[in-house]
């Protein structure tokens, strides 16, 4: 998880990258702008993590035992996470 000071520097990196597009138009002050692009982030987060808990539960319920950092593991982990996000995105 990101902490709160990197969550609010990406929050205002996006602001000021948003801002400075030639197709974009600010009508709202940063502030609540600021805390929307955090709440964003919060629940993308949030998300990702549920994501990867649920994976690696996955992964670890095979029977043959699969070493969490093997080749095997990376690949099979990958492939879920992309599964399982793919179903969230769905829903």
């Amino acid at each position: 998880m990101l902490s709160e000071d990197k969550v609010s520097h990406l929050s205002h990196v996006i602001l000021t990258v948003v801002k400075q597009h030639a197709g974009v138009r600010v009508r709202r002050d940063d502030p609540p702008l600021l805390k929307e692009i955090k709440r964003v982030l919060a629940a993308e987060l949030a998300q990702e993590q549920e994501i990867d808990r649920k994976v690696k539960a996955k992964l670890a319920s095979y029977s043959r035992g699969i070493i969490e950092g093997s080749n095997e593991w990376d690949v099979l982990y990958r492939k879920t996470f992309e599964e399982e996000t793919r179903k969230q995105t769905k829903v």
